[in-house]
């Protein structure tokens, strides 16, 4: 952030969720719509089902779903605190259901996360890996980082060869920040 971006004041560019949808804190029993969300994306390294129900148990205050007209979950973004960096989110998996595409909800569910991690958890900063070929991700993480006045730098976090399975591009960690304090609060 420059000093003029800290004169300014805290930014208050967080996307609202689109109409018709929620944004609420994953239950284990949204597990099994998370799962299929993440394999029906293509993109994401499919997890077990039982660890998408593990995390909307241990790490829901670290997640979050934005649920439709009925009910039920259209995206998820999962995430986890960093032990060793406490004030740093790390977002593990953000998709959103293919029927529900286009509508600005990957955004701002990530904006939703991070606005309450930052308020309730006082986290500063957002880390997330992003294979090179994933453009849309790419995309909203450097939107996102834009948007905030937060600083986007990227390295190589897993080369391509710590990966036991043949292909697996390199995972490109992305750090963001710092963060400012929420609208309408002084640090």
């Amino acid at each position: 952030m420059t000093a003029a971006q800290a004169d300014a004041g805290p930014r208050s560019d967080y996307r609202e969720m689109p109409e018709g949808f929620k944004l609420d804190t994953p239950r284990v029993e949204d597990g099994a719509a998370i799962w299929r969300i993440a394999r029906d994306s293509k993109a994401l390294d499919l997890n077990s089902s039982y660890s998408y129900l593990l995390w909307c148990r241990d790490f829901a205050a670290t997640s979050a779903v934005a649920r439709d007209a009925e009910g039920e979950p259209a995206a998820f973004v999962t995430g986890y605190v960093r032990p060793e960096s406490p004030d740093t989110l790390v977002v593990w998996q953000i998709a959103v259901d293919d029927a529900h595409r286009g509508r600005g909800l990957a955004t701002a569910l990530l904006d939703g996360l991070v606005a309450r991690a930052v308020r309730e958890l006082g986290v500063r900063r957002v880390e997330t890996t992003i294979t090179p070929g994933n453009a849309a991700s790419n995309r909203l993480f450097a939107s996102f980082a834009e948007r905030h006045g937060a600083s986007l730098t990227r390295e190589v976090l897993f080369d391509a060869g710590l990966f036991p399975e043949q292909g697996h591009d390199p995972e490109v960690l992305n750090l963001i920040g710092p963060l400012g304090p929420p609208a309408g609060q002084r640090p």
